[in-house]
């Protein structure tokens, strides 16, 4: 395992990240192709073994089951000293006015919630999930500040919005003399390229830290076109990586992984880490080999004319979509 700095923070981080979006009772959340807890633990395992210590969850995977598959992995495979927990917040938990959003009672509950869930006293790095257009952006990064002060937060992110929105806040909590955000968690892989165009060099500039979720593109770019999975005939998210544009990156990925007799997954996440920016894609496992390629592409070094390859293949879109 290689480690990094989580942006400009001297937070140390490993350069793959465990997703646990996969794992949570199918029932109590969004998602049908979730791990149960008995069928998780090998994964959380599994990372522990393999040195990858960034885990990363939510309040609202599977209704906060997520969160309690986390605390209790963390407590019966790992030391919570040695593990860098993230969660989020913004989701809808409840009909409650503290349920959902970034307002100052939703924040203080939800953190609080997500604490208890957890079974620990303090995240390392809590992420709005969305921009919330109906909060003050002063309401939202006094409240986050405040989670600082109070030990409960050690570092915080933001996830999946406009440039626009990520530097309103950013000014806003320099303007309060706040804490501002360390890492952005946005969609970002071979196949959707659209952050290049100002997120990205918004946090190169500001020192940020990308965390890119979906770093295979919900796994379209780990397997020859055509081929499906359950995930892939079921989410609708993933469903939106079927299009014909994305088939020449998915093409080139495969000409490249045949030619270097590597799995396509090492070669999409080797591409994703020689981004400056990038320091974790987060990796969500459900199969045995899916942390073990994600690790192997740390050594993976694409030539100059790999990469050449990939890249052009690729066709800017107009639309976005998270």
């Amino acid at each position: 395992m290689e480690y990094a700095r989580l942006g400009r923070t001297g937070l140390r981080v490993s350069r793959i990240g465990l997703g646990c979006m996969s794992y949570g009772v199918a029932a109590a959340g969004m998602h049908q192709w979730t791990l149960d807890e008995d069928a998780a633990a090998p994964f959380f395992r599994q990372a522990v073994e393999l040195g990858v210590t960034f885990w990363d969850t939510a309040n609202v995977y599977q209704g906060g089951t997520s969160e309690e598959f986390v605390g209790r992995a963390i407590r019966r495979f790992a030391r919570r000293e040695d593990i860098v927990l993230a969660t989020k917040v913004s989701g809808k938990m409840h009909d409650g006015p503290g349920g959902s959003g970034l307002s100052r009672k939703a924040v203080l509950e939800q953190v609080d919630a997500s604490l208890r869930r957890l079974g620990t006293d303090y995240i390392d790095v809590y992420y709005i999930h969305r921009f919330d257009p109906e909060t003050p952006a002063e309401e939202t990064m006094a409240t986050l500040h405040t989670l600082v002060q109070a030990g409960k937060v050690r570092y915080l992110g933001a996830s999946s919005m406009w440039a626009w929105q990520f530097a309103k806040l950013q000014h806003v909590a320099v303007l309060g003399g706040w804490t501002p955000f360390a890492a952005m968690q946005d969609q970002y892989n071979i196949l959707k390229r659209e952050e290049e165009r100002d997120m990205i060099p918004m946090c190169l500039d500001q020192g940020v830290g990308l965390t890119p979720y979906s770093p295979l593109a919900k796994g379209r770019a780990a397997r020859p076109w055509g081929e499906r999975t359950a995930r892939s005939t079921s989410d609708a998210v993933a469903q939106a990586f079927d299009r014909d544009v994305d088939r020449p990156v998915v093409d080139s990925i495969q000409r490249v992984a045949e030619a270097r007799e590597v799995p396509m997954a090492q070669v999409a996440l080797a591409w994703l880490l020689t981004r400056p920016v990038v320091s974790c894609p987060i990796v969500g496992a459900t199969k045995p080999h899916h942390l073990r390629d994600a690790v192997a592409a740390l050594t993976l070094e694409l030539t100059a004319g790999e990469l050449t390859e990939l890249e052009a293949a690729y066709t800017p879109q107009d639309n976005f979509w998270w």
